[in-house]
């Protein structure tokens, strides 16, 4: 039986969503405890494993147990605001010592040195945790960060698009193949909770997160926002190098560079990224990208301090008529 989350009209006017650094940071401390078992994050994992040798993780690695049945919430709030950075999830995480112990218990189970030292001292415990986190993600998550924000914004805005489009009903039918949407209730898959849960009139967080494939984690537990932690599209795509199909028509007419940034837009992305990918100078992707906008082939969308770039209609008509 999966977990079932049920709606009431108040909860469907307070969806939201947002990104979570320190979400990414726990939930990838489990691709680099079991590589094995996350196929489309292991090349990642293999990429840190050396960057990791010389980092001390070791309480944020007892917090997050493989298999993964349940974390202790203050390991990762729910972010408040849409796009919180690091070290504001952090001073969150750092004012949460009065949940400590009600977390650590609710999660239950043998806790080792390290987490009893932290259930008998919340202040100094996170202390040493923020530090750890703050180290881990410096080695293992910060030099892959602006392709892992470009593609949760992407899934953001696709995800706003849906909604414009065909309502919170259709953006939510087709969240995540573990997710079921039916009859005002959202259905999780999970083999180790169960049950109907009240949104409590708070709605629902949406927190697109990488490092959460290939399941889909949730959060229901009081005085916590409700939370549904799921993998984007695209995963697997973070970590290839790969040459994008550019139509040759297509390329005589645009120009080869043109041409390439429209077929790398399988998804929406930043200056950066594109710049990064193509191996190009920003300000030369930036002077196409303003020419396929002017143009009518691309659409410019800002999230934050980032401007993300999505094919349009035309343009994916053109690049559909590959011979």
């Amino acid at each position: 039986m999966p977990l079932t989350l049920a709606f009431t009209a108040q909860d469907m006017a307070n969806i939201r969503f947002a990104v979570s650094p320190l979400g990414e940071v726990v939930a990838s401390v489990r691709v680099v405890k079991d590589p094995a078992a996350h196929s489309a994050l292991r090349p990642w994992a293999e990429q840190v494993r050396r960057r990791l040798a010389d980092v001390d993780f070791r309480l944020l690695s007892d917090l997050v147990p493989v298999p993964t049945v349940s974390i202790a919430g203050f390991t990762c709030t729910p972010p408040s605001t849409s796009t919180p950075d690091l070290e504001v999830e952090l001073a969150t995480m750092r004012a949460a010592a009065g949940r400590v112990r009600a977390d650590l218990d609710n999660v239950g189970g043998p806790r080792t040195e390290r987490v009893q030292a932290l259930y008998d001292d919340p202040d100094k415990g996170l202390e040493r945790l923020a530090e750890e986190v703050g180290g881990y993600w410096e080695a293992a998550i910060a030099p892959y960060w602006p392709r892992i924000r470009s593609l949760l914004d992407g899934e953001i805005l696709r995800r706003a698009r849906v909604l414009a489009e065909g309502g919170a009903d259709r953006m939510l039918a087709d969240l995540d193949d573990g997710v079921t949407w039916e009859d005002g209730r959202l259905h999780v898959r999970n083999r180790y909770v169960s049950g109907v849960r009240s949104l409590r009139g708070l709605g629902l967080l949406l927190v697109p997160c990488v490092f959460a494939w290939p399941r889909v984690f949730s959060v229901t537990t009081p005085p916590y926002q409700p939370t549904v932690r799921y993998p984007p599209r695209g995963v697997a795509t973070l970590w290839e190098s790969r040459a994008a199909d550019t139509p040759s028509a297509l390329a005589t007419v645009l120009g080869r560079t043109r041409a390439r940034l429209l077929a790398e837009l399988d998804q929406p992305a930043s200056t950066q990224d594109l710049a990064r990918r193509l191996e190009l100078a920003e300000p030369g992707v930036s002077r196409h990208l303003t020419a396929l906008r002017d143009a009518g082939l691309c659409t410019s969308h800002r999230t934050g301090r980032y401007v993300l770039y999505a094919r349009t209609a035309v343009a994916e008509t053109l690049l559909g008529h590959r011979t």
